[in-house]
């Protein structure tokens, strides 16, 4: 199959990047900020916030407060990750473009994140789903460890197939398939797209993967290969998973823009301004940048 023309990249950093950082917490403006400088370099799809409890993501306790302060930008979603019913009303009431849910792939992985069985957390997301639906508000579905997990190790692409269709009857209009500590390799890739795909339209998937072996770009690229078009990335690799250990941060969002260019897939991003953005938000968490492309430029915020 031909690679896509264009690529819509889901900006991940303000939620997935941040809400593990270690150390103080972030403050509300540095998010506000983060966000606003994304959209500005022309990210159309920032997932901006989580709505879960503070008690154990205290890094994305103000939620509410960096959805009521940045400068929406038209043309611009911004989303949230909304684990259960409550956070859902609380997206709602925070004015979210858009919710998304989550689930695994392994049954170990899911008793060690949210304590309780795959079809358990499907159960769950139910209600949340149907008031999304009911308000209009699109829902997106993670799947993690779609590739590997700490816990179990290999996992079957039929098990992701069949955990992506079962989001899809639920309501979810597009799936992201989570290499969640970034062990795949391309012709892992290739196979397990091939499975989730022959239960779920190509262009209703997304690739979310880790670079912990390095290997996130050359798998990204296999799927797209594929016809896959939608790919979630974080400005200057930020992130990681608290339950995957040795899982680095996802792949750097300039990386995967500097790729594309170099394949003429549009993105509608500016390079330039979004790794200013990387090295100013590493600069803000005193943290090295993540990302080869943005080290390369030599940009400065």
């Amino acid at each position: 199959m031909a690679l896509p023309d264009h690529v819509r990249i889901v900006e991940v950093g303000p939620r997935d990047g941040l809400q593990n950082e270690p150390g103080q917490i972030i403050a509300t403006e540095v998010k506000v900020e983060l966000i606003n400088r994304l959209s500005d370099a022309g990210l159309s799809h920032i997932e901006a916030a989580s709505f879960v409890s503070p008690k154990w993501v205290p890094q994305m306790a103000d939620g509410t407060e960096v959805l009521a302060a940045i400068e929406r930008k038209k043309g611009v979603t911004y989303s949230a990750l909304t684990p259960n019913l409550r956070g859902m009303e609380n997206a709602l009431r925070a004015g979210v473009d858009e919710v998304a849910v989550f689930s695994a792939a392994s049954e170990e992985f899911t008793q060690k994140n949210i304590n309780c069985s795959i079809r358990e957390s499907l159960d769950r997301f139910l209600p949340v789903v149907e008031l999304a639906r009911s308000e209009n508000i699109p829902v997106r579905g993670y799947v993690s460890t779609v590739l590997g997990c700490p816990y179990a190790g290999d996992i079957s692409p039929q098990q992701v197939a069949a955990v992506s269709r079962e989001l899809i009857d639920m309501g979810c209009y597009e799936i992201s398939l989570g290499d969640t500590i970034g062990v795949g390799t391309p012709l892992k890739a290739k196979k397990m797209l091939e499975a989730v795909a022959a239960e779920v339209e190509i262009h209703r998937l997304a690739a979310h993967f880790h670079d912990t072996y390095g290997q996130a770009l050359a798998n990204i690229y296999a799927v797209l290969e594929e016809g896959l078009a939608v790919v979630d990335t974080s400005t200057a690799g930020l992130g990681g998973c608290p339950y995957a250990k040795g899982a680095s941060g996802n792949v750097a969002t300039e990386d995967v823009v500097y790729m594309l260019n170099g394949l003429n897939i549009s993105s509608g991003i500016d390079l330039d301004k979004l790794a200013r953005t990387g090295h100013w938000i590493t600069r803000q968490l005193g943290r090295s940048n993540g990302s080869k492309v943005a080290m390369a430029l030599g940009c400065e915020a």
